[in-house]
């Protein structure tokens, strides 16, 4: 069930988001934490992540948008609940390993719930959500464009978001930083939902209306199921390419007799 595949793609997520966790701590924590450094810092994260792991991940970094996009079909339910794992975790290290750089914990700076962050975070990630559209449903392949389009998306989006809040449009760099925890109600219905309602919003949104008709086809690619069903598939073709080998060998054979 878990190729060497597989694994390489939630290591991916896992280091991935624990680097643009990292690199939203550090900017935003230093003297030059304004919004547009941490959002140009983000992207930069963001491309240079869907670089090194585009070969082996589909590099989301983000639970909003795994989730979005298997509201959408395009994620397989297995799958998006290990990407969601490994992306928790890996922005829950990046914590671990900041305060450990600074030798101090943080505080907490999500705050209670308020509704214009929730929908300033909503539409930030719906940017986001467009951009990861396109690059799904186009089936973008090309790691320049993808890296491109994606990073351009989040800039763009963190921007929009950071015009009533603090700008993370994520759910797992919001537990980096602080912005909400999973035991309590801090951020929750901020830095959790706004993402998460913004991206799914977006993902469908353009599935409905600007989607090519080629990708219309509901796809649900659940991962595990071909990893699994491989091996017998090989040794199939396997056996019947000897056999075909054997039978052209006996026609040969017979031919010669005669």
């Amino acid at each position: 069930m878990f190729g060497r595949r597989k694994i390489a793609a939630l290591v991916a997520e896992f280091l991935g988001t624990g680097v643009l966790t990292l690199v939203f701590l550090s900017v935003q924590r230093s003297t030059i934490g304004v919004p547009y450094f941490i959002a140009i810092a983000a992207g930069l994260a963001v491309l240079m992540a869907t670089f090194v792991f585009g070969e082996v991940s589909r590099v989301h970094l983000n639970p909003a948008v795994t989730l979005g996009l298997w509201t959408a079909r395009k994620m397989g339910t297995i799958s998006g609940v290990f990407y969601i794992v490994a992306q928790l975790l890996g922005a829950w290290g990046a914590y671990g390993l900041y305060t450990y750089f600074v030798n101090s914990s943080l505080q907490p700076i999500g705050g209670h719930y308020t509704g214009r962050v929730l929908v300033a975070e909503a539409i930030g990630a719906a940017v986001l959500g467009l951009g990861w559209a396109a690059v799904a449903f186009r089936n973008v392949v090309t790691t320049t464009v993808k890296g491109s389009v994606i990073a351009v998306s989040y800039i763009l989006g963190l921007v929009v978001a950071a015009a009533a809040g603090i700008g993370l449009v994520n759910p797992a760099v919001a537990l980096g930083v602080r912005a909400w925890n999973i035991w309590g109600s801090m951020g929750w219905g901020t830095y959790v939902l706004g993402p998460v309602l913004g991206v799914v919003l977006a993902v469908n949104l353009y599935s409905l209306l600007f989607a090519p008709a080629s990708a219309l086809v509901a796809e649900a690619v659940v991962e595990e199921e071909v990893i699994v069903a491989e091996a017998p598939v090989r040794k199939t073709t396997a056996r019947k390419t000897s056999s075909r080998a054997k039978s052209g060998t006996k026609r040969t054979s017979t031919r010669r007799s005669r």
